[in-house]
């Protein structure tokens, strides 16, 4: 049924079998259900950003397929990348189910960093600071970007104890001009003494918790080089750079930073430094969100929120045929009594694509834990603390009766969910029990992932705009930030694939025949993706749940 199933909770094929044509003999349902899916064997892979060594396939052919064998075995093997997006340690899951993954040590425990811009919404700057190389935790420049803008507030005036504390580690405060609206951006700016500098746009809050035993996710810039000529940026129109290249990105996200200076001096010493280096190695589009009122209309610079990914995915090839959005995220805020903003304003930005004919639209589904899930999650009810929706009130209500039928579990194994179809193979990502704090956002058809957003956005017109208003302008409340990837910024033809356990497809991910090269997008959940049952409501951390967890603990 090209590519997807109608049968409740089964996505495209793409995520659930190999690109490969099939074999020619047909395998029963029962080999089908009991063999896991080859495209996602869990084998060792290159833990390195760019592409994985290239290794030819074992042919796939009957044994009297000799001659097919032998032309095969001419043929080049297909390019493999590794993941861009990878995801966070865990500290209680076993070594198997954290290959690949990265701690906060990994990213910033290198003696060669020189200076450290962290921008989050919570911060523990002892954390952060134990992070780094003991031997130069005292040295290295540490700038903390939050949005506690009040005096009073418990969590700026604790930011204040613990920075005069070290005489390295300097505040920085982002300005919000609307109530509602929070400091959300979650980014590391590394400059480096061996004259690099990197760019680390992730999910995680930068607190225990959230490294511990959370789902989070992480995309890393290469090491970036001081440029060796003028800045091809230099002279251009906005409008004339390429999406998803090195040169606009740089653009963006110098916009971006230069923001924040628009009330007070914050970013400015950042700025100057960033624009010596050279942000051509970078593949991916920055998508963020600016606070205030902005012209979407406006094509002679960055777009913010929704209309970031609207201008974005213009850009965008698009499979013919079905496909489906996943829209994954830690917080729902109240959107309103009627689906208006989210269908006409958020989920059509995310429609929209480059296609060879009109596609239809994809079919929508929100992934948000129940409580069941909280209370079987590593860390219990504790987990719950971080992921928030509402269902209290009169307009809340109606937010779920219209959301009902695209809510997803996290977790694809809950006794209470709607049923998976037994004849495809589950795909264990490994992080069943690790709760979600972690956003993303992945459109896919029958033969590919067409491209995925890694995002600190979640569900909400704060994070995202509101609709447009009058002389086209949207209102943006928060400070938001993510990296937007496609398979054609990797290579001409290429195809995008969900890994689980580990960041880079297999050799069998493709048919060496078929020649196409392959990028891996490691999956934070398990699939096929479960629908909520009959019954079944979101999880809302103000509410009370006397069930204990698997601890005993009740909430």
């Amino acid at each position: 049924m090209d590519g997807i199933d109608k049968e409740v909770g089964i996505g495209p094929r793409s995520l659930t079998r190999p690109i490969s044509p099939p074999r020619k003999r047909q395998k029963t349902d029962n080999e089908r259900h009991a063999r896991p899916d080859p495209l996602l064997k869990n084998e060792q892979g290159s833990t390195e950003s760019g592409p994985a060594s290239e290794t030819a396939s074992e042919p796939d052919v009957d044994s009297g397929s000799r001659g097919a064998e032998q032309a095969r075995s001419k043929m080049p093997s297909p390019a493999i990348f590794s993941s861009p997006f990878r995801l966070t340690h865990i500290r209680d899951l076993g070594e198997e189910d954290n290959v690949d993954t990265l701690s906060l040590n990994d990213i910033i425990g290198d003696p060669l960093i020189a200076e450290c811009w962290d921008f989050n919404y919570l911060h523990d700057i002892e954390f952060l600071l134990d992070a780094l190389d003991q031997d130069v935790r005292d040295l290295v420049r540490v700038h903390v970007v939050h949005g506690f803008w009040k005096k009073d507030d418990p969590n700026r005036i604790l930011l204040q104890d613990d920075a005069e504390k070290h005489k390295n580690v300097v505040l920085h405060t982002a300005f919000l001009p609307e109530i509602f609206g929070t400091h959300h951006s979650k980014m590391l700016v590394l400059l480096r003494h061996d004259d690099t500098a990197q760019v680390v746009i992730h999910t995680a809050n930068m607190i225990p918790k959230d490294w511990t035993n959370m789902t989070n996710r992480i995309w890393l810039s290469p090491r970036l080089p001081l440029l060796q000529s003028q800045d091809p940026a230099n002279g251009c129109e906005y409008e004339s750079l390429t999406e998803g290249t090195g040169v606009k990105f740089k653009v963006d996200l110098l916009n971006y930073l230069k923001a924040y200076d628009d009330k007070r001096v914050v970013c400015r010493d950042l700025v100057t430094n960033l624009e010596k280096y050279d942000f051509s190695s970078i593949r991916g589009t920055l998508i963020a969100s600016v606070p205030g009122r902005h012209d979407f209309t406006d094509l002679s610079t960055s777009a913010w929120g929704w209309a970031a990914i609207r201008r974005a995915l213009r850009s965008v090839p698009l499979q013919v045929g079905k496909s489906e959005v996943v829209v994954q995220v830690s917080s729902i805020a109240t959107l309103g009594p009627t689906d208006t903003w989210l269908q006409r304003t958020l989920f059509d930005s995310m429609c929209r694509g480059k296609a060879a004919v009109v596609t239809p639209r994809p079919q929508f589904k929100i992934m948000f834990p129940t409580a069941d899930e909280i209370r079987r999650s590593l860390d219990g009810y504790g987990s719950g603390g971080s992921i928030h929706t509402k269902i209290q009130s009169s307009q809340q209500a109606k937010q779920l009766i219209y959301q009902k039928h695209l809510l997803c579990h996290w977790a694809n194994d809950s006794p209470h969910g709607k049923d998976l179809d037994q004849n495809v193979s589950i795909l264990d990502a490994g992080r069943n029990r690790a709760a979600p704090h972690i956003k993303t956002y992945i459109r896919y058809g029958a033969n590919s992932i067409d491209w995925a957003l890694l995002s600190s956005a979640n569900l909400s017109k704060q994070a995202w705009g509101d609709a447009t208003g009058a002389g086209g302008q949207t209102r943006i409340s928060s400070w938001e930030i993510g990296v937007l990837v496609w398979p054609e910024l990797f290579a001409k033809d290429a195809l995008m694939t969900a890994v689980v356990k580990r960041d880079t497809p297999s050799t069998e991910t493709t048919n060496p025949g078929l020649g196409r090269p392959v990028v891996g997008l490691r999956s934070p959940y398990s699939m096929p993706v479960q629908r909520y049952g009959q019954g079944e409501a979101p999880w809302v951390a103000t509410l009370s749940y006397p069930e204990p967890d698997w601890a005993g603990n009740t909430w």
